[in-house]
């Protein structure tokens, strides 16, 4: 048989091969989670090895450490039917070994192998392209999906997605004009595309279009937030137009709205509420309990350190925000140790990222802002490494301005460098975007 795509599966029967199909969009979508769907397409088909499969790539594509054990069992399942799978599926399968074993880089070039072979595979283009953004590989982000594109029909229902990847890979990769036109593109039909929303919000975020970009937000908001799995990063960009023009309390509102934290959240969903705090904290915004609450319910156990550079950070931004700094600093040790000993992926770009912006912001939270400044500064260089989005990373040039504003109290690097590298910061953003509010703040704390 063959799924929607032309692609070849090794089932038989229809209704699995349907179900499947209703995972993967909820995988591209973010409209609910795919698992009850491969149950029933396992149910249906009991021996076709795709159903767990992608069970397995979902789980693992959270980067949530506590999943990982449930992925292996998918994974190990999977192993047991291989003498009727296809080709293309077995290749699912070594990628997805591979995942396992912490090697991100090696499996994306698995994907891309498959992609190469079957362009319009969307398990694959799917998983790649998360992994992409984990592993702050821009380039990837735009040309994967161009590789593949052309071959897709327009009247494919996936086909907005893919268009979707590629406006963010566009973004990502400073094409502005082209992300936003692809971006539109992807969301003039009847379909719903989250990630569509979010790549011309991207746009909006670094052309300093923050009044535009709030009314994106409205204009969409039923597409992000009926049901979707993508509301806490979309309410996230709502708040960051709000801190453009230095609104506060609405970018408390979008907080309590959308990223406020409830116990059974995962780590993915709780990195943008860090980061939103984080920045309202720089800003000397008054937040009341939300740190306290927020790390209240993040498992932060030794268990889940060193898993992912970027989720580590914003852990400790968590316990530094509540007050906790000696309990943020063993989280650091604990991350830096257990990263060591991994064989895969995350390892160097713990110690070569992750552990200089967490002793970074260490210094922050202690006063050591000629420390801060020392170690970021360098860190900032290689932070695409550490995966995310560049406003998300925007998160270290504001904490650099924020040490820089703050010179005067450490001894290491004296007051003329720390306000160079504030005014350094400046003029990078004043070339890249409008004088908002939030850039005259910085100005102001810079040169006072």
């Amino acid at each position: 048989m063959w799924d929607a795509r032309g692609n070849p599966v090794s089932t038989a029967s229809r209704d699995a091969l349907v179900r499947a199909e209703h995972a993967l969009w909820q995988m591209m979508s973010f409209y609910g989670t795919p698992i009850d769907a491969l149950d029933a397409a396992a149910a249906a088909d009991p021996e076709w090895l795709l159903p767990p499969l992608m069970k397995a790539g979902f789980l693992l594509s959270l980067t949530e450490p506590g999943l990982v054990a449930d992925a292996r069992a998918q994974i190990e399942r999977a192993e047991s039917m291989t003498a009727r799978a296809n080709a293309r599926e077995r290749d699912h399968l070594g990628a997805l070994r591979t995942l396992l074993a912490g090697d991100w880089h090696a499996a994306c070039r698995d994907w891309e192998a498959l992609l190469l072979q079957h362009p319009c595979d969307a398990l694959a283009l799917q998983w790649a392209h998360l992994f992409d953004f984990y592993r702050g590989d821009a380039l990837n982000l735009r040309q994967r999906v161009a590789r593949v594109l052309p071959e897709w029909s327009d009247a494919d229902p996936l086909h907005p997605y893919v268009l979707g990847q590629y406006a963010f890979g566009l973004e990502e990769n400073q094409r502005y004009d082209e992300a936003e036109a692809a971006g539109r593109r992807a969301l003039a039909g009847t379909a719903r595309v989250p990630w569509a929303i979010h790549a011309v919000a991207h746009v909006m975020e670094m052309q300093g279009r923050h009044a535009e970009g709030s009314a994106w937000m409205a204009h969409w908001q039923p597409d992000w937030t009926d049901g979707n799995g993508f509301v806490g990063h979309l309410g996230w960009h709502q708040a960051l137009f709000a801190l453009e023009r230095l609104d506060h309390a609405e970018a408390l509102r979008c907080f309590d709205a959308y990223l406020h934290a409830a116990p059974d959240q995962i780590t993915l969903q709780r990195l943008d509420a860090a980061a939103l705090l984080w920045r309202l904290h720089l800003l000397g915004a008054d937040v009341g309990p939300r740190w306290q609450q927020l790390a209240a319910g993040w498992d932060l156990s030794e268990r889940n350190a060193g898993h992912y550079a970027f989720n580590d950070l914003h852990a400790l931004l968590a316990l530094v925000g509540s007050g906790d700094v000696a309990a943020a600093e063993q989280w650091a040790q604990c991350c830096a140790l257990n990263a060591e000993a991994s064989a895969g992926t995350n390892r160097d770009v713990a110690r070569e990222v992750g552990a200089p912006l967490m002793r970074g912001v260490l210094a922050y939270a202690r006063g050591r802002y000629d420390d801060a400044i020392a170690a970021l500064y360098p860190a900032r260089a290689n932070a695409q490494r550490f995966g995310g989005s560049h406003a998300q990373r925007d998160l270290i040039a504001q904490t650099l301005l924020a040490a820089a504003a703050a010179a005067g109290t450490g001894d290491t690097i004296g007051v003329t460098t720390q306000r160079a590298v504030g005014r350094a910061l400046l003029n990078e953003r004043l070339l890249a975007k409008p004088r908002t509010p939030l850039t005259e703040f910085w100005v102001r704390r810079i040169e006072r």
